[in-house]
């Protein structure tokens, strides 16, 4: 990758769609943190993590998509902001509990801070407690 954009662009990408960590990592460095202040992922201190739960999401959640509404990249600060929509129905095996068959359309943002050309430290910014009423779950 040519410069932190176009590198958190992939990482987004890789992210969302489920790849998880084996696919993001080439975008991250080894020991990139990842911190929310969110009820659902609060938890979850390593990037590595939180790529791996966006998988396991996307088989709970088998439809899940996204709709970026805002890229941005901040170079005084490395650091690159991405703003979307993410969709979906909990129609998959998994969970807290059994299909619900519910949908949910939920507003996060990812802020990715940059080591160089890498991503060191993610940060969601994320309500999780109306995407979890959304599905069922709450």
């Amino acid at each position: 990758m040519s410069n932190i954009t176009e590198t958190a662009a992939a990482f987004f990408e890789a992210c969302e769609t489920g790849q998880g960590w084996s696919s993001c990592a080439q975008y991250c460095t080894t020991d990139a943190s990842f911190s929310a202040q969110s009820e659902a992922i609060g938890d979850i201190t390593e990037l590595s993590a939180y790529a791996d739960w966006m998988q396991g999401l996307l088989t709970i959640l088998p439809d899940g998509s996204y709709d970026l509404r805002a890229f941005a990249t901040d170079t005084e600060r490395n650091t690159v902001v991405a703003y979307a929509v993410f969709n979906g129905t909990h129609t998959g095996e998994g969970g807290p509990v059994p299909p619900t068959g519910e949908s949910a359309s939920s507003d996060y943002v990812y802020a990715m801070r940059f080591d160089g050309a890498k991503i060191a430290h993610m940060t969601k910014i994320w309500h999780s407690g109306i995407a979890l009423q959304q599905l069922g779950w709450a």
